[in-house]
Formats: C-alpha cells, sequence, structure tokens
C-alpha cells in the first residue's frame, strides 16, 4: 500500500473509531437517562381487555388528557381480509390497525439461514391509547373519556353527550386500498349559542414496530401538504435524548411542532414502511405533533437500562368556533391507514388531487438531488416492480436484473468515455513533449493541449460524464431502496431482509456487525479503480486518492440497506467487466510526438 493509501485507510479507521466512541458515550448517557427516569409500573386487572392499551398522557393544547386505563371497555372489530381494524369506547376512535399481509417484525437467523418472522401482524397505532380521530383541545370534548359503539354493516358509530348540550358523533366505513371515509359531528343539542374551543382531531401516532426497530428513529416523523409541497419532521426533531451531532453542535429539544395556516390538506404520522394519513375534505388550519412517550415493549422485559421507546403524534387542529343553538359543525375527512407502497399512495394521490403520494419520504433538496433523486426513485421503484411482476422471481433478483438494464443502458457512454481515456493515454508522449516545449509559458501550453485534444478528437472531461450522468440514478436508487416495502423482509443469499443491513454476525469483543455486502462492495470498487486508466493530466496524488476512494464508500455506506450495497457491488463488478471489454478494443496509433528544440540539437 502506498503513502496515500495508508493516510486515507488511516483516517476511515479513525472516524470509524470516533463513530463507536460517541455512540458508547450515547449509551452512557442514556443509561444515566433510565436511572434518573424509572419506568411507570402500569397495573392491570382482569376485568380489563386483552387489547386494552397502557395509558399515555399526552399534552394538546387545552389541558392534559388521560383518558382511562381501567374499568370496562367496549370494542368493536372490523376486517376486510387485508386489514383488521380495532375500535374502542375509550376515546371513542379507531384503536388500532392490524395489517394482516405483513408482519410485525423481520429479524435475521444469521450464517446464512431464511429469514424469520414473527407471528404478530405489522400494527399502526400501536402502545397508545389515544384512538385515531380522538377529539382533543378542550376537557369539554372528552368528559369521562368512555363513549358508545354501535355497527351497521361496514361501518361504525360512536357517540358521547358532553356537558353543556354538546353531544359528538364519529363515524368510520371502511372503503378498498386500506382507506376509509370518517367524520366528526359535534352537534349543539341545547337552546343556547356555545362557543367552542380549538378543536384537534388525531390522525394517529407513529410507533416502532418492537424494541428492535432502530430504523424508527431515523424515519419515523410527522408529515402534512399543502397539495403542492410537502415538509417532514422527524422524531429526530423531537429528540430529547440526544442533544449533540457527534458531540460538535449542541441543539435544543423541540417538544412540539406546529404549522399551516388554513392550508393543511393532509396530515401523516409514519414510520419507514407504514403511515397514518388523514385528508380532510377541507383543508385544517395548522396541524400539532409531539413525541409522545410509550410503555416499554414486553420482549425488552420489566427492567431495562434504556430510555422508554418513543412516537410521534400528530393532529388535525381547527379553530374555536360559535355553534348556534341546534347547530351542527361536521368534519369529513379520509383516512388512509396502510403501507407506504407507491403504487397504492399514487392512485390515492391522483384520485384526491392531493400528491398523497409524497409520503413515501423520497426526500427534497440535496436528499433527493434537489428534486431528480426524487424522479429517478419513482422511476425505479415502478421498474423494480414491473420487473418482478412479469419475472415472478425475488426481489434481490430483480435489483439484479435492474442494475444489469442501468448499466447495459448506459452502455454507449460508459464504452464512449473509456475509448477517450484510452485516447488521452496514448497522448501521454505528446503531452509531454508539449509541456517540456511550452514550460515557460502555460497560457500557450493550454491552447496546445486543446488543439492536440480537437485534432485527436479527445474530449479531457469525458470521463466525468458516465459518473455525473449515473449520480442521480445512484441518488434514486438509494431513495427508492429505503423507501420500498416491497424489500421488507425480502431475502438474497445471507441477506435475511434487503431493506437493512445483511449482518450475519458481531465481531467478538468489539459488539461491530459483520455485514459482507458493503465489504465486498469496496472491494469490487478498488479493484475497479485500479483498472481504470487514469487521465494523463491528472496529478499523481490526485490519482491515488481516487484508488482509495472505496474506503471512504464503506465507511458511509456500511449499515445502509443490503440491498443498496448489492446494487453498488452487482454495478461496480458489470463496470469492471465493460472496462475489460473495452480495452480489448484496438485504437489506431496515434501521430508521433512532436520533438522539442533540445531533443532535436541532441539528435
Amino acid at each position: 500500500m502506498d503513502k496515500t493509501g495508508i493516510i486515507v485507510v488511516s483516517l476511515c479507521v479513525g472516524l470509524l473509531g470516533f463513530w463507536m466512541y460517541e455512540q458508547n458515550k450515547i449509551a452512557q448517557a442514556q443509561v444515566s437517562w433510565a436511572a434518573a427516569h424509572p419506568p411507570a409500573v402500569v397495573h392491570t386487572t382482569n376485568s380489563t381487555p386483552a387489547t386494552t392499551m397502557a395509558a399515555t398522557t399526552i399534552s394538546s393544547a387545552g389541558a392534559e388528557i388521560i383518558f382511562p386505563a381501567a374499568g370496562p371497555e367496549q370494542t368493536l372489530v372490523l376486517t376486510n381480509g387485508r386489514a383488521r381494524y380495532t375500535f374502542t369506547s375509550r376515546g371513542g376512535g379507531l384503536a388500532q390497525v392490524e395489517l394482516l399481509d405483513f408482519p410485525q417484525t423481520v429479524s435475521a437467523r444469521w450464517r446464512g439461514q431464511i429469514a424469520n418472522t414473527n407471528e404478530g401482524f405489522a400494527t399502526l397505532n400501536a402502545q397508545v391509547n389515544i384512538p385515531v380521530l380522538a377529539l382533543l383541545g378542550d376537557t369539554n370534548f372528552v368528559g369521562d373519556g368512555n363513549f358508545t359503539l354501535s355497527r351497521v354493516e361496514n361501518s361504525v358509530r360512536v357517540e358521547k353527550n358532553l356537558p353543556d348540550g354538546l353531544r359528538v358523533v364519529k363515524t368510520f366505513t371502511l372503503t378498498s386500498n386500506f382507506l376509509m371515509n370518517a367524520s366528526v359531528r359535534v352537534e349543539n343539542t341545547s337552546d343556547k349559542t356555545i362557543l367552542l374551543a380549538p378543536q384537534e382531531i388525531v390522525v394517529g401516532t407513529a410507533t416502532p414496530m418492537d424494541a428492535d426497530d432502530s430504523t424508527f428513529s431515523m424515519y419515523g416523523g410527522a408529515m402534512w401538504s399543502d397539495g403542492t409541497n410537502s415538509l417532514d419532521n422527524p422524531l429526530t426533531y423531537f429528540d430529547t435524548n440526544t442533544t449533540s451531532f457527534f458531540g460538535l453542535f449542541n441543539r435544543t429539544p423541540t417538544p412540539q411542532y406546529r404549522a399551516g395556516s388554513g392550508n393543511v390538506v393532509w396530515v401523516a404520522a409514519h414510520s419507514q414502511f407504514f403511515a397514518l394519513l388523514a385528508m380532510p375534505k377541507e383543508p385544517a388550519r395548522e396541524i400539532v405533533a409531539h413525541p409522545v412517550t410509550l410503555p416499554y415493549f414486553q420482549s425488552s422485559g420489566a427492567a431495562t437500562h434504556l430510555p422508554p421507546p418513543q412516537g410521534i403524534q400528530t393532529a388535525l387542529v381547527y379553530p374555536s368556533q360559535t355553534l348556534a343553538a341546534n347547530g351542527v359543525l361536521e368534519h369529513q375527512l379520509v383516512l388512509f391507514v396502510g403501507p407506504k407502497e407507491y403504487r397504492t399512495l399514487a392512485v390515492i394521490g391522483d384520485e384526491f388531487h392531493n400528491h398523497a403520494d409524497e409520503v413515501m419520504n423520497f426526500g427534497s433538496g440535496f436528499q433527493s438531488f434537489w428534486g431528480i433523486g426524487t424522479f429517478f426513485a419513482k422511476l425505479l421503484l415502478s421498474a423494480m416492480n414491473a420487473i418482478h411482476d412479469v419475472t415472478k422471481i425475488g426481489y434481490g433478483w430483480t435489483i439484479v436484473l435492474l442494475t444489469l438494464l442501468l448499466r447495459l443502458l448506459f452502455w454507449p457512454l460508459t464504452k464512449a468515455s473509456t475509448l477517450s481515456m484510452k485516447r488521452m493515454q496514448a497522448l501521454g508522449p505528446q503531452m509531454n513533449a508539449l509541456k517540456e516545449k511550452y514550460k515557460a509559458d502555460p497560457q500557450k501550453l493550454t491552447s496546445k493541449q486543446w488543439e492536440l485534444y480537437k485534432e485527436n478528437k479527445v474530449n479531457p472531461m469525458s470521463g466525468c460524464w458516465p459518473m455525473l450522468m449515473q449520480m442521480p440514478v445512484f441518488m434514486g436508487f438509494y431513495t427508492m431502496i429505503r423507501s420500498a416495502i416491497e424489500l421488507r423482509g425480502a431475502s438474497f443469499l445471507w441477506a435475511a431482509d434487503l431493506s437493512k443491513p445483511d449482518t450475519v454476525a458481531m465481531i467478538p469483543g468489539l459488539n461491530f456487525p459483520l455485514n459482507p455486502l458493503p465489504l465486498l462492495m469496496g472491494a469490487a470498487m478498488l479493484w475497479q479503480s485500479h483498472l481504470t486508466p487514469a487521465s494523463p493530466g491528472m496529478d499523481p496524488g490526485q490519482q491515488k486518492m481516487m484508488r482509495w476512494m472505496p474506503a471512504i464508500f464503506i465507511l458511509f455506506l456500511y449499515n445502509f440497506s443490503a440491498g443498496l450495497a448489492l446494487y453498488m457491488t452487482v454495478s461496480t463488478l458489470l463496470g469492471i467487466l465493460q472496462t475489460k471489454i473495452t480495452k480489448n478494443i484496438q485504437l489506431p496509433p496515434a501521430a508521433p510526438a512532436a520533438l522539442t528544440p533540445a531533443a532535436k540539437k541532441k539528435k
């Protein structure tokens, strides 16, 4: 290994060690936090139904609302074959939704065995007792928190009489595509005018699937749209446990997010692959979102050294209003509670003309290469699903085939670039002769170099074009893979879940994951860097740095999804094959180098 390679690898190892040190420091901080904040003990009785969730305290615009966790609870269950909807009398709403086509978690059996799934279903609005469409904002909207449920065919009706002659009536009607028509009515049954406080209609709470759901802290969030643009606030926006980035930038946790000015077209509480999304018939005034402390998962045991898990709750906000005697105020909306499948959400977005597919969270700005990555993410996701539907092969092989098609698509550009670089190498003697002849006149040297390029039909920038052209595709692939629920639980070789790292073991003593695919990717990229002809005009130090760029890629992509590492590995190997094929193409001999005055005199 040369000196530059040693420096680059040393920097990578140093950064990796610093990252591990910071992770250990964060873990110690979490231990201290847990010691200072012992978990609350929740007592249950045999009379409490099994579907009852632990009590959760939330903060609303009015006062703290705590729905009762003890006493009788009425529940109703509707199912349509793809989802099971459980309604509760506590808070009067949709308690949770179980998605029958999706397991709760997907865990890997190491050493190449097939993925192992547990017996539960992916459950949305789980671990909380604030149901979807709970009406908050004032204690008068809650009363004792107990509502009456009734069922009519595929609909559920929720009712409650409140003080001062108010009556709340909610209806839920199942449709298709994980959609549900819903309404919240506030009726004034008295003969006097009532001033209603601002109302919060809860959209739901996004929660992690289990104690090992590490992706929720990165991808869980509250999202809203004005029908044209959308904005996502991840859980880290509200994070109360992490107060710095690598110990460099201190930040103050934000307890609440509030936005909108009468233009809230839809609001979502989402995780990486699932979403609770509410689309009001008329735009709401605001969105309000805040973190919610959840009870510990049963699988983590009664005692734990970590802080309790966090969820994020969102709600639609409506302003205070005057309700005339015998008047009615009704908010109609459509709920989507299901998986973030792009094809389904695109249909919903077209139907309601509100870009609901943006809840896929393909990103914005640099995250999506300023829109280009989003375009390619949608295109690549559609192409991946089309290939899978036609060939019926697994998604791992689908990624391999899609990568092959992309390489074939870029083949003419790659071939032209490689041939141009070969011509550049062949011009090495002429370039050296010009440098010797015009070393005292840089401007003249540049002019003669470009004349030489033009005469031999060579573009010194041609080597950059394939990389620049493929960068948006790479950004699109990265965005697509992190959002594609199709890859959740899809196995390939030893990788049990293509949406997660392909960890096969933990390195003893370091507690560090062993992920083979990123290592194979780095090895392939290193091989490719030694095969790619360097430009004669490139500084030797830059050439060495480019050869050791794979170490940087390994550092930053090591813990990304196996699907992305698979794409990068296959793409690099195909690039090596293309390079070898192109190198066998014979070019016509270049013109002899012009002799410098010193060389002529010597001759």
